[in-house]
């Protein structure tokens, strides 16, 4: 039985950069979650059609900090506006004599262009994945990101990653104890790609007698591709492959563009495929819900190199049947979301209900944690919604307290709707700093409620957002363009719920009925 209709993405919505290894009968993924708490989501599949979420790698937050995760806009009249987060980069996992790696690079923004940016590569480790049970971070020198771990035939292991500064950045290796992150040998320069930008995203594998070397260059947009080079020697001198680029949607009409940060794997049959990051793109510039992870099928020439086939929506999977409704499940594990590093003091959660404390850091603040809870979209269609419940503040003057539904990316873009007092208001925002966008529309309520449900309703191209009051008819307060909150970036949409007062802690706010992402069409599919 082969599957059959829309296995792609296989886990849809803010899921870039994958990584993916494949022990006895089961196959684990990783994906970048730059300033988002928890960090790095593990999934597991045994049939590479049908995922579940079983945990994050980063789940304390004293293993790291996000706090210096903020975003950086780049614009110019060619490229247009790229926002760039710091935070968690381009993880890889492996496995290696009964425990699970998985290596990272936590940049930190030291402010201005990103010139001070710091590189903070780490390993965390785990014999017990489905515990969750991870490592403290163990740190290792090396100024770049996208690092990978590689075991040789002999026990050695190695770190290869891309070297910075940019955009022509080199990919390094050198020989490292994983235990303690020292470093065994000095850094070897590999390779530096066939010429397109930021060569990145490396990873070497070992197969008939060749390492091959296969890494990203074009940067992770419309030129993303994937190129490969293969040596008789860990240490090179590496032959390019003369098919390059073997994976790109560079330059094509294909629907899932930006294809590259490609894990090459061989499955439990034989087979090979890839897993890479892709975006759906209706339109140009309008990129949907972000980088998401896409399954392509790998052939081998006669002459020992690999080709990936278009990352496209439908693909058959042999021994795969699909099942709609369970593709995705990502209720294990914490699936719930915050930004950068969290107050648990300020959470109530229960089984139908959330009490949040609000803080007085709104969404704009560049290093700090609003008090917020949410999910990633997973649905191209449909819709969110929640039920404000209560909301309180003292009663004061000053007293001011902002709760309800976002739509957020980072600090510089976010749809919402909420309820403010004690002015009886609720108000919808749009809000991209880059595109210099802030509008607002407002409804004056001349009564007080004991259920105020925010809907947010949405397709591939815009936002919808109403509001109705106690059981009655909804309202609908404004829409948005899904191209307002669309950018060349890292990450994707997170519907979630807020509370935000004037002074940190002076007010509560009850949340019940929290859905995320409930279809609402044949279009909804995860």
């Amino acid at each position: 039985m082969e599957s059959d209709g829309q296995v792609n993405p296989i886990i849809p919505g803010f899921a870039p950069d994958p990584s993916l290894v494949l022990v006895e009968d089961t196959y684990y993924l990783v994906n970048s979650t730059f300033h988002i708490f928890p960090g790095l989501p593990i999934y597991t599949s045994k049939d590479l059609v049908h995922w579940k979420q079983i945990g994050n790698a980063i789940n304390r937050t004293e293993q790291l900090s996000f706090a210096k995760s903020q975003a950086l806009i780049f614009h110019s009249e060619e490229e247009g506006h790229m926002v760039a987060q710091g935070g968690l980069y381009a993880p890889t996992i492996r496995y290696n004599n009964g425990t699970f790696y998985v290596i990272c690079t936590n940049v930190i923004r030291n402010g201005g262009d990103g010139s001070k940016d710091e590189m903070h590569n780490f390993i965390v480790s785990t014999t017990d994945i489905y515990g969750g049970k991870w490592s403290d971070p163990v740190f290792f020198d090396f100024h770049g990101i996208d690092t990978s771990l590689f075991w040789d035939t002999d026990g050695k292991a190695y770190i290869c990653g891309s070297k910075s500064p940019g955009p022509m950045t080199r990919i390094m290796i050198f020989e490292v104890n994983p235990a303690t992150g020292e470093k065994l040998s000095e850094e070897t320069h590999l390779w530096s790609g066939t010429g397109g930008i930021y060569p990145e995203g490396p990873h070497i594998y070992l197969r008939n007698g060749f390492y091959y070397l296969m890494i990203s260059e074009g940067g992770t947009y419309e030129d993303h591709s994937i190129v490969m080079a293969r040596s008789q020697s860990i240490l090179g001198p590496y032959e390019p492959c003369p098919q390059n680029p073997i994976l790109s949607a560079a330059g094509t009409d294909e629907y899932v563009q930006c294809t590259g940060h490609c894990e090459a794997f061989e499955d439990k049959n034989g087979e090979w495929w890839g897993v890479c990051l892709g975006i759906r793109m209706a339109e140009k510039q309008l990129y949907g819900l972000g980088r998401e992870t896409y399954l392509v099928k790998g052939h081998w020439s006669d002459d020992g190199w690999l080709k990936f086939e278009r990352a496209r929506l439908d693909l058959s999977v042999p021994g795969a049947q699909l099942k709609e409704t369970e593709k995705l499940d990502a209720s294990g594990g914490s699936g719930l979301l915050y930004i950068r590093d969290p107050d648990f003091a300020r959470y109530t959660v229960s089984v139908k209900s959330y009490e949040l404390t609000a803080s007085s850091h709104d969404f704009t603040s560049p290093d700090e944690s609003p008090t917020f809870i949410g999910k990633r979209q997973r649905f191209m269609e449909g819709a969110s919604s929640v039920i404000l419940s209560n909301i309180s503040a003292p009663s004061s003057d000053s007293a001011f307290v902002n709760a309800g539904l976002v739509v957020y990316k980072d600090e510089h873009r976010f749809f919402r709707i909420s309820h403010s007092m004690p002015a009886n208001k609720i108000v919808f925002q749009v809000f991209n700093k880059a595109k210099q966008v802030d509008r607002s529309a407002e409804h004056q309520l001349e009564n007080s409620f004991k259920g105020l449900k925010f809907t947010i309703a949405y397709t591939e191209k815009e936002y919808r957002a109403y509001f109705s009051i106690d059981d009655g008819e909804a309202v609908k307060l404004g829409r948005a363009d899904a191209m307002e909150l669309s950018a060349k970036d890292f990450v994707g949409p997170i519907v979630g719920i807020f509370a935000i007062s004037k002074d940190d802690g002076a007010g509560k706010a009850r949340f019940d009925e929290f859905v995320v992402d409930k279809a609402i069409s044949n279009g909804a599919k995860q």
